[in-house]
């Protein structure tokens, strides 16, 4: 009988062992679709982590380059804000300019007094160029109606004064390189019938 109970016993050994080697090889397989499957998740995940980056760093450049251009635009801003306001006080600096232009009443005005008025007049140019407004006087330059507004032309027996700013009548100003009031000019016209006389 304990041969019998023996016999028993081993083929309960061999019907586990071979239900072992089944689930064994199932559990291959299955080990390996199952890595197969993750293999393919971490390949999605990946592709979706780099199109996540890409994405944030385009997102990145374009927050950047627009603060960038806010702040190129608010400085464009802040250098003409004050444009109006210097405008309005150019005939201030134009009466100065008609005042020194009269040579004998100027000079018969004390000179304590022409002191002071220059001052004044300097003070005033230079509250104007530190705040980007410049300027213009084209004497002896090419005409350009880009940059100057014609206001008479003059005859000249001199070929070389043809279209050349011979006289400026009214100062032009630039405020940032941006033309606020062009010179007003007087311009040389070459006359060959009045160089022969």
């Amino acid at each position: 009988m304990e041969d019998k109970g023996e016999e028993e016993k081993n083929e309960d050994i061999e019907v586990v062992s071979d239900s072992e080697e089944a689930r064994s090889s199932f559990g291959k397989k299955s080990e390996e679709s199952a890595i197969k499957e993750l293999q393919e998740k971490l390949k999605v995940c990946l592709k979706e982590r780099q199109e996540y980056l890409e994405g944030w760093q385009r997102s990145k450049a374009d927050f950047i380059n627009a603060r960038r251009d806010e702040e190129k635009a608010r400085l464009e801003f802040r250098k003409f804000v004050n444009e109006s306001l210097l405008f309005q006080i150019l005939p201030v600096l134009d009466s100065f300019e008609i005042a020194f232009s009269n040579k004998a009443a100027w000079e018969e005005t004390p000179k304590e007094w022409r002191n002071g008025v220059e001052y004044i007049h300097a003070q005033l140019k230079k509250v104007f160029e530190d705040n980007g407004f410049s300027e213009t006087r084209p004497l002896g330059e090419k005409f350009n109606p880009a940059l100057h507004e014609s206001v008479e032309v003059v005859e000249t027996k001199e070929r070389g004064k043809d279209g050349i700013i011979l006289e400026i009548v009214q100062s032009g100003y630039v405020l940032h390189g941006k033309i606020i009031r062009p010179a007003r000019v007087k311009v040389g016209k070459y006359n060959e019938e009045n160089s022969k006389s």
